[in-house]
């Protein structure tokens, strides 16, 4: 008897804003085009440049709210006014059509997939010391000191839950990080 093909699987990032999950999946997908990366839901707007099916999978309150009612998503959240969500029917067109998947999600996300998908893979991004995570946040430059201390407040409530993941990848030297990335998902 032959040994079974090897299956595609769904897999899950997630860690702390700042440690890099972006920049990981950016570089993931040049080097694995085959990688599919999981597009979002949301009841915001588009904004200029944002394309539908492209960006996000733009959706009213009422349309999104129908998604949560028929079991549509994997996983969804409320932030800063708007839902977040994604969307089950792609994931699992991907899937069967031997595709691998990848969702890049924060933890209560994580959280939901691994209801709604058991047999996901769940990897947390976590950062080489919180020092460093809070240099890289910081050199972004992009948020207010009270921003900053509300990610990085959030960051040490995330970093207490890595032990729910199948496995963790430091994120100190990008390329060693890439490659077990890249182990872990079967991409080597």
């Amino acid at each position: 008897m032959s040994p079974a093909p090897h299956q595609p699987r769904l897999t899950v990032l997630s860690g702390p804003s700042g440690v890099g999950k972006g920049t990981l999946v950016g570089l993931l997908r040049q080097r694995h085009p085959e990688l599919w990366l999981s597009v979002s839901a949301t009841t915001r707007a588009p904004r200029p440049g944002e394309e539908n099916g492209i960006h996000y999978f733009f959706h009213s309150q009422d349309s999104f709210q129908q998604l949560v009612d028929q079991n549509g998503l994997l996983e969804w959240a409320s932030f800063a006014g708007n839902c977040y969500g994604t969307p089950r029917q792609p994931v699992e067109e991907r899937l069967a059509a031997g595709v691998p998947v990848l969702l890049e999600i924060e933890l209560e996300g994580a959280r939901q997939v691994r209801q709604s998908s058991p047999d996901a893979f769940q990897i947390f991004l976590r950062p080489p010391s919180f020092e460093e995570l809070e240099r890289r946040i910081r050199g972004r430059g992009t948020d207010s000191d009270d921003a900053i201390g509300r990610r990085l407040e959030r960051a040490r409530l995330e970093l207490q839950a890595e032990s729910e993941f199948d496995a963790v990848v430091e994120n100190g030297e990008l390329e060693v990080a890439l490659q077990e990335l890249e182990r872990l998902m079967g991409l080597a």
